[in-house]
C-alpha cells in the first residue's frame, strides 16, 4: 500500500514536472515580410532571409541588439599596418549545433564556396575586396587563390586585395555566414532542409511550413545559450500588412517588421508604444537620366530638386514613417559624419519654389512652353502618390509631368537595361554601414546601380583614392567631396530617408531600434 502511494506519488510529481517544462517553453512569434527564397546562405539576396539566417548562424562578427558589430565567431581581430591582412581569433567555445567545434578551415571552406562560379550566389560581389575574390568568382582563378587561410583551428587570415576599411561591416552581411563543411558535402542543396541543418547560431531550424511558418529551436551548443530566453522562434510570413496587423492586436504575433502605410494614423491611436518608428539606412529617390534631353542640364535638375517639398511627402503621403532628405547618404552612418546636405536645405521651401522657376525661366521654361518629363514608377499606391504630389509641385515651374508605371520587375528591368526614361523612381537600403555603399552607386562603370548614366571623371578619382585610404578619417573627408560633387551632379534627386516600421508587443524586451533595422532573436526577451 505504503509502495502504490510513493509510486502514484512520483508520477503525479513527473506530470507536474512535465507541464511546469511545457508551461515555461518561451516560444516568440515573429512576423517576417515574407517567405525565404532560400535559407542557403550563399544564394540568398533579402533582408527577410537575412533576419532567419542570422538568427540559425553566427559569422566572424555579429550584430548586437543595438545594431553595433560585436564580436561572432572571433572573439578578436588585428589588422596589419597596410590594412590588407586581417587575423581573426576563434573563440574556444564557438560550436555546431551537432556539437562540432567551429574551427577556421569552415571559414575557409565557406568562403571558396560563396565565390565558386556554380554555386550562383546572388550576392558574392559584397566580399569581392577579399584578394582574387573577383577572379575566382568568375572563373578566371581557382579557389585555392582566394585570400583566405586557415593559420590553425583558431586562427583565421583573410587578406584583402586593397584597403577596405569597412571590411568588417561586410562581414556582418548574412554572405559572410558559415557553412557546416560536412553536411554541405553529404546533402548538397538539401542541406538546409531541417533534418539535415547544422548551424552555429543562437537557433536551429527545426521545421519549415511553406507559406506558413518557420521554426527555429535553440541551440544548446551555443557559445551564448546561457543568455539567450528564447526556446523557439516562429517566423511567419507576413506579406499582407493589413492581415499582420490584425494578428498582432490578436497576441498571435510578438512582432512585425512592417505595417500597412495606408492605416499609419489609425495605427498610432491604438497602439502607441507599441508601434516602432525609427530611421533606417536607406534612401527614397528619382533617378534623373543624364543622357535625357530634358535632364542633361544641371541646372534644371537642380531647379526641379529646389522645389519638392519633401516634408509634405514624408508627413502626409507615408505618414511620418519617412524622413524629408537632403542628402543621398543617410544621417548616422558609421565611418563618416555628416553627410553633405543641399545648399539650400534650410531655406523656405516657397522661397525655394520662387528661385527654381527664375532658373527655368532663364531656360525658356514655362507653363505655355513647357519642360516635358516621362515620370516612370514601379506599382504602389505610395509611389503613386508621390508621383502626382511630385509632378503638381512642378507644374508652377512650367514642367508637364506624365506618368508611367509598371510592376517592379519591369521597372528594373528597364533601369538595369539602359531604357529609355526621363525620371525614375528607386530606392536604396545599405548592406553595411558605410558610405561607400550609397556613393558606389553612380561610380561610372557600375552599370548595374548607376541608373543616372553618371559619368564624372573626378567622382570616380575621388571614390578611387578613398577605396586605397587606411586612415577612416582622411578616408570620410574624400567621400564627403565625393557626396559634394553628387549633390551638386543629381545624378539622384534624393526625397525621403527610409524609416523603419516595426509592431512590437508590450510583452518584448530587448528590442532596440536601430539605423539597420536588425533585431537577433537572442537578445529577445518575452513576458507574461
Amino acid at each position: 500500500m505504503i509502495k502504490s502511494i510513493r509510486m502514484t506519488a512520483l508520477a503525479a510529481a513527473l506530470v507536474a514536472a512535465t507541464s511546469l517544462t511545457a508551461a515555461a517553453e518561451v516560444v516568440y512569434h515573429r512576423g517576417n515580410s515574407a517567405d525565404p527564397e532560400t535559407l542557403d546562405q550563399h544564394k540568398t539576396s533579402t533582408t527577410y532571409e537575412a533576419h532567419i539566417l542570422r538568427d540559425l548562424y553566427e559569422g566572424l562578427v555579429a550584430y548586437g541588439a543595438n545594431g553595433k558589430v560585436i564580436p561572432g565567431v572571433a572573439e578578436s581581430w588585428t589588422t596589419s599596418a597596410d590594412g590588407l591582412v586581417y587575423t581573426f581569433k576563434l573563440r574556444d567555445n564557438a560550436k555546431w549545433s551537432n556539437g562540432d567545434p567551429v574551427v577556421a578551415s569552415d571559414f575557409v571552406y565557406s568562403l571558396r564556396r560563396i565565390m565558386k562560379p556554380e554555386t550562383g550566389a546572388k550576392y558574392a560581389n559584397i566580399l569581392y575586396p577579399i584578394k582574387n575574390a573577383e577572379a575566382v568568382n568568375t572563373g578566371k582563378a581557382e579557389g585555392e587563390e582566394l585570400g583566405v587561410k586557415a593559420v590553425d583551428d583558431h586562427t583565421l587570415e583573410i587578406t584583402l586585395g586593397s584597403p577596405t576599411p569597412y571590411f568588417i561591416e561586410q562581414l556582418t552581411h548574412q554572405t559572410g555566414l558559415p557553412v557546416h563543411p560536412a553536411t554541405v558535402e553529404k546533402f548538397g542543396t538539401d542541406f538546409v532542409k531541417p533534418e539535415n541543418i547544422v548551424t552555429n547560431g543562437a537557433f536551429v531550424l527545426s521545421e519549415f511550413v511553406p507559406n506558413d511558418s518557420i521554426t527555429a529551436s535553440k541551440n544548446p551548443h551555443f557559445h551564448d545559450a546561457a543568455n539567450v530566453k528564447i526556446d523557439k522562434v516562429k517566423f511567419y510570413p507576413t506579406e499582407d500588412r493589413g492581415a499582420a496587423l490584425r494578428r498582432f492586436q490578436a497576441g498571435e504575433l510578438h512582432t512585425n517588421n512592417d505595417a500597412p502605410v495606408e492605416q499609419i494614423e489609425y495605427i498610432r491611436e491604438t497602439l502607441g508604444t507599441q508601434f516602432h518608428v525609427a530611421p533606417y539606412l536607406g534612401t527614397y529617390y528619382y533617378a534623373l537620366n543624364h543622357e535625357s534631353e530634358a535632364m542633361k542640364d544641371p541646372e534644371v535638375r537642380q531647379a526641379l530638386s529646389m522645389a519638392i517639398d519633401r516634408e509634405f511627402l514624408a508627413d502626409e503621403i507615408w505618414g511620418s514613417t519617412m524622413v524629408a532628405a537632403y542628402s543621398f547618404i543617410p544621417p548616422g552612418i558609421g565611418n563618416y559624419g555628416e553627410p553633405a546636405y543641399a545648399d539650400w536645405k534650410d531655406e523656405d521651401v516657397l522661397a525655394r519654389e520662387d528661385k527654381a522657376r527664375e532658373i527655368l525661366a532663364a531656360k525658356g521654361y514655362s507653363e505655355s512652353n513647357p519642360l516635358k518629363v516621362e515620370l516612370r514608377y514601379n506599382t504602389s499606391e505610395n509611389h503613386k502618390n508621390t508621383a502626382v504630389a511630385i509632378a503638381d509641385m512642378w507644374k508652377p515651374l512650367g514642367v508637364e509631368v506624365s506618368l508611367l508605371n509598371t510592376d517592379t520587375k519591369t521597372h528594373y528591368a528597364h533601369l538595369r537595361d539602359r531604357g529609355d526614361f526621363d525620371v525614375a523612381r528607386a530606392g536604396w537600403i545599405g548592406d553595411y554601414s558605410d558610405p561607400q555603399n550609397f556613393l558606389f552607386m553612380v561610380e561610372s562603370d557600375n552599370t548595374g546601380f548607376n541608373y543616372a548614366r553618371y559619368e564624372n571623371p573626378e567622382y570616380d578619382a575621388l571614390m578611387d583614392e578613398a577605396a586605397a585610404t587606411v586612415d577612416l578619417e582622411k578616408r570620410a573627408g574624400i567621400l564627403k567631396k565625393a557626396e559634394e560633387l553628387f549633390m551638386r551632379d543629381l545624378p539622384f534627386l534624393p526625397l525621403m530617408y527610409y524609416g523603419s516600421m516595426n509592431l512590437v508587443s508590450d510583452k518584448v524586451g530587448g528590442f532596440e531600434d536601430n539605423l539597420l533595422n536588425v533585431h537577433p532573436s537572442r537578445f529577445i526577451t518575452i513576458s507574461e
